[in-house]
This record gives structure tokens, sequence and C-alpha cells, in this order.
């Protein structure tokens, strides 16, 4: 087949081109606002060559909640202040988190989120294998939140890695993802299916559930 039969149709090729002119546009128009703005009120669109799907309101609202209870529970001032938290692959959470906490990260294959300065930190899933990778990591959190982009055993089996690496032995961890990664994500992790079923300003074809190595229901009462 060559390149003037995989060519798009002159109409569609203009939409997409319009589509995709539109969007940047309005990127660029949020990052020249960022001087203006928190942290914690940047917005970006959907990338879904990234598989990104934005959780829904009452998602991060629920997930929010969550991470004031846990804040709650702390004995002073010094354990909050120090209590450290990691998004992995779950940017639209990062806002929410944010106003509750300041003590967050958001790990993130998207270099768009280094807008977001110190709390961002660039990562790639597929190296979860690499001698010493996320070293200066280990063992460094107190919640992790993960939402992996693939549904698949290979990408459960290496963000498992990197959430081993990250988590002390009283990390709390809560997996958002579909309800097909069970017997892959379980058997790397010590993680539970819960009632509690993110949900997504889209609806999805697959279904989501979330797993924790904790009562998480519970917290969301």
């Amino acid at each position: 087949m060559d390149a003037e039969e995989l060519a798009l149709p002159a109409d569609t090729l203009k939409i997409l081109q319009e589509f995709l002119e539109e969007k940047a546009k309005r990127e660029r128009e949020e990052l020249e606002r960022i001087d203006k703005k928190s942290d914690a009120d940047i917005m970006f669109e959907e990338d879904w060559q990234l598989s990104q799907f934005w959780y829904s309101e009452s998602t991060k609202q629920a997930l929010g909640k969550l991470v004031s209870k846990l804040l709650a529970e702390q004995q002073n001032e010094l354990h909050v202040t120090n209590y450290r938290i990691a998004l992995l692959s779950c940017p639209s959470l990062y806002s929410t988190i944010k106003q509750v906490h300041n003590n967050v990260k958001i790990f993130e294959f998207d270099k768009r989120f280094a807008a977001y300065g110190d709390d961002f930190v660039f990562y790639n899933f597929n190296n979860a294998d690499d001698s010493g990778y996320f070293q200066e990591y280990k063992e460094s959190f107190d919640l992790i939140i993960a939402d992996p982009p693939f549904l698949s055993e290979e990408c459960m089996t290496k963000m498992s890695k990197i959430i081993t690496n990250l988590q002390k032995s009283t990390t709390k961890v809560v997996f958002c993802s579909g309800a097909v990664v069970e017997p892959w994500l379980t058997k790397c992790l010590q993680l539970k299916k819960c009632s509690f079923e993110p949900t997504h300003e889209r609806n999805l074809g697959n279904e989501f559930v979330s797993y924790a190595n904790f009562d998480l229901d519970n917290y969301l009462s």
C-alpha cells in the first residue's frame, strides 16, 4: 500500500487539523496563564494517544476525602507535614489532592505536567526493570494512588514493581483500574478489590474498579 492509498480524505484531514490546532491553542493559552494561577488550578485536556481519561468530579472528591481522613489520623502536625503522597498516572487527581495536602508528587510520562514544577516526576513504567530505577524515592511515600494507562499483564507487573519500590511497610495503596486486571494485580501486590468504583468524565467501555491494601470503602463511607 503506497502513501497515496494511506492518505486521509481531504475533508477528514481538514477536520483533524482544525481539532489539533484548536487543542494546541487552548493548551498554549493555559500555559500562558500558569504564572497567574496556583499549581492546583492548571488544567489540561486528555491525550487519548497516551490513554488518558480524566476522573469525574465525584471520584476526585471521594479520593480527596480519603486524603483528608488519612491526614486526620496523623499524631501531630509534623507527621502531617511529612506525609508524602504519590500519584501515578492519574494527573486529573492532582488538583484535588494538592488542595488538601501540599506534599504530593505526580509521576507522569506526559511532560506537559512539568508545569507543576517540583511536584512533577517524569517516569516510564517500561523502565521498571532497570537497575536502581527510582532509587531516590525508595520507600518514600505514605499513600500511593495509581491508575495505569493500559489494561495488560505487562503494565500491571511493571507498575507493581514501581509501587513496591516506592512504598514503605505501612504505605496505603489505592489502585484504580479495570476489573479485568484483578488476576494479574493481586498476584503482584497484596491488594483486594473494593466496592468503590472510580468514574470518568467520559463514559468508558471497560468496567473500572478499585483495589487497596486497607479498608478503602470504610474511609469513603
